[in-house]
């Protein structure tokens, strides 16, 4: 059973800690207050009787300090003491001892003192809690940790993580106030706009029949306040998103948020390295960063060389391209001949076969293959081909007796394959899903094979998204991050390039080649953060719109008021958003941001603890002129049936 092996929080002095309850904490007595009364309460962590004598170890977020009750010398204090089970909240009054020579307990911040009790009060009992709080790694059930989460934020493990996260969210505050930045408090309820998900809607009672809705992110609020002067903001702002949950998703969450006036790319970029630099020296110093300055990616080299927009950089293993080692001609081969045949009204060749070298697993199993193969067809693959490099450097692979002998050896070149590894080769007419498929093998592999160095911080810069992916089902362009992007400037004439209706978007617009100056920080293989230089012009702002598919009337129902605010001198302005939530947990070596977070939400974004969602009293609907008539399915029955009430 371990024990907490400092204090997790020692403050400097006791001013400002003590109470009517106590006059130090737990985590900050040494050998130098021996002599010293004192009161001091918390938490039994542990209890033990040798008959006569009564240890407790007493804990509160600060550390843990042995308690000695001894039964001649206190026996008012130790009839007390023989009540006391786990988790009671005692206060307790007495002297700080050295321990005796040889019991000393290294592992404690307090671990050369005890304090030999004359009095103890129960200041409240607690029934057995449902899990073990003096066991930080004894296995619990998730579901059970969220139901009783006041108690499992008890335990070190989670108490640590929160820490953290508050240090995190300091030093956040104490750069941006360093570099001159003004935080802003920006509103919860707003106007409903389209961000990309579903927006959670709150009712206005004193306005029936409209609605407010929880903000996905301050975005057009951070941007008026750089029309409105404010030259640099930022916020630890809480969001909204009413989407499907995975590991880095939650219903709310927070994130860090700014804008800066009068800047590009560059300068955003910039600012931004340098806070996180010092950020992560001051939260997580022993971690190092990988590389400085940060890797700079463009885009289309990220998804080229890692199959991925968010590459992790700890590790290699990138994508190679093998059509030069097929050569030209037929290669035998039917899923390549396929993949690779030319398209007769471009003479371009449509498809890619690529692969990725993975270390030391040329001796794979066929069913570890099978489930190689299983995972590649999740993610769209039609299969995957594989080509084992023996201990010799020669490659060995079942499609071997198509391609032939130089073909393999040319693969195992091109790969930059060594003896033992295994190359693993996915053909497609679809270049993206090519990269999809191999960039989560990559990435999958590198947990696998151990690869990624878990201390290491691998940050870096992806930049020059596509502006605008092209929805067939809309008839639109939908802006790839964010609607108020800006376009790299070289590329600004593609959306002002227009051929028919500016507000009947076509598949064959100009703008579909433009590149956004959208720029997102990774760390590790997560999208820590996005933003980009915004569009500060209203008329390249509308243009922009009606390629999303917004007639003028919808734009400035929608966009109505940034609208308006850019006919007031907007200046070039940029700034960016960071997940809070996932920094803080890939500080403390989490893959669930709910590991992080004090109270979040299960998987179908329920709060097990308070037991929402729940249904509103009635009396609420009719307040809010409202009645609930469920969700319809697709034959038109009613899935739920609700009450009809506030008609």
């Amino acid at each position: 059973m371990s024990e907490p092996s400092q204090p997790i929080t020692t403050p400097q002095a006791a001013f400002g800690l003590a109470t009517p309850y106590r006059d130090v904490t737990c985590g900050e007595l040494g050998a130098a207050d021996a002599g010293r009364e004192i009161r001091i309460a918390g938490w039994v962590h542990r209890r033990r009787d040798y008959g006569g004598l009564i240890f407790i170890d007493l804990r509160d977020r600060y550390g843990l300090t042995q308690i000695v009750i001894n039964e001649a010398e206190a026996p008012e204090a130790a009839a007390v003491a023989g009540k006391v089970r786990s988790e009671f909240v005692l206060e307790i009054a007495g002297k700080v001892a050295r321990r005796l020579p040889g019991t000393e307990n290294a592992k404690l911040g307090t671990g050369e003192i005890e304090v030999q009790a004359r009095s103890v009060t129960i200041l409240n009992e607690a029934q057995t809690p449902p899990f073990y709080i003096n066991e930080p790694d004894a296995p619990v059930e998730e579901s059970v940790r969220l139901r009783y989460r006041y108690l499992d934020i008890r335990r070190q493990p989670m108490l640590e993580r929160l820490l953290l996260r508050s240090e995190l969210v300091k030093a956040v505050r104490d750069a941006h106030h360093r570099a001159g930045f003004v935080e802003v408090e920006t509103p919860i309820l707003m106007k409903s706009t389209p961000e990309g998900a579903r927006d959670f809607i709150v009712p206005s009672r004193l306005q029936p029949g409209s609605v407010y809705a929880l903000p996905q992110s301050p975005q057009q609020l951070k941007q008026l306040l750089m029309v409105a002067g404010l030259d640099r903001y930022f916020q630890i702002a809480r969001c909204f998103r009413d989407e499907d949950l995975r590991g880095d998703r939650q219903p709310e969450f927070t994130q860090l948020d700014l804008e800066m006036s009068f800047v590009d790319e560059q300068r955003v970029m910039d600012f931004v390295e340098a806070m996180i630099i010092d950020v992560s020296r001051a939260v997580v110093p022993d971690r190092p960063i990988r590389q400085l300055p940060f890797p700079r990616i463009d885009y289309h080299e990220a998804m080229e060389r890692f199959g991925s927009d968010k590459p992790d950089l700890r590790f290699g293993m990138e994508l190679v391209d093998l059509v030069p080692a097929l050569g030209e001609g037929s290669t035998g081969f039917r899923v390549f001949d396929e993949t690779l045949a030319q398209d007769d009204a471009s003479g371009v060749t449509r498809g890619r076969v690529k692969a990725i070298a993975a270390p030391s697993m040329a001796d794979a199993s066929r069913s570890q293959i099978d489930e190689l193969v299983a995972f590649a067809r999740r993610y769209g693959a039609k299969g995957l081909a594989h080509v084992a490099v023996a201990a010799d450097g020669t490659g060995h692979s079942p499609i071997a007796k198509f391609l032939g002998d130089d073909r393999i050896a040319a693969i195992v070149k091109a790969a930059a394959a060594a003896p033992g590894d295994l190359i693993l080769i996915v053909a497609d007419s679809d270049q993206e899903t090519v990269a999809q498929v191999l960039g989560h093998l990559r990435q999958e592999l590198g947990l696998r094979l151990g690869l990624a160095d878990p201390k290491v911080l691998a940050y870096c810069w992806v930049s020059h998204f596509p502006m605008y992916k092209w929805d067939s089902d809309g008839q639109r362009w939908d802006a790839t991050h964010n609607p108020f992007s800006g376009v790299v400037p070289e590329d600004e004439k593609l959306l002002v390039t227009v051929s028919g209706d500016p507000y009947k978007p076509s598949r064959q617009d100009p703008a579909g080649k433009a590149r956004a100056m959208q720029y997102d920080i990774v760390l590790n293989g997560w999208e820590l953060g996005g933003g980009s230089v915004r569009i500060h012009k209203r008329e390249l702002l509308e243009r922009s719109f009606a390629l999303q598919g917004y007639s003028l009337d919808k734009m400035r129902a929608l966009f109505g008021g940034i609208l308006e605010a850019f006919d007031y001198g907007a200046p070039p302005h940029g700034g960016i958003a960071m997940g809070i939530d996932r920094w803080a947990a890939l500080f403390a070596y989490q893959t669930n941001i709910r590991e992080v977070m004090a109270f979040p939400k299960t998987q179908s974004g329920t709060d097990l603890m308070l037991e929402a969602p729940a249904p509103p009293e009635p009396a609420q609907y009719s307040e809010l002129g409202l009645r609930f008539v469920g969700t319809e399915t697709p034959d038109g029955d009613r899935a739920v049936a609700g009450q009809e009430v506030g008609k």
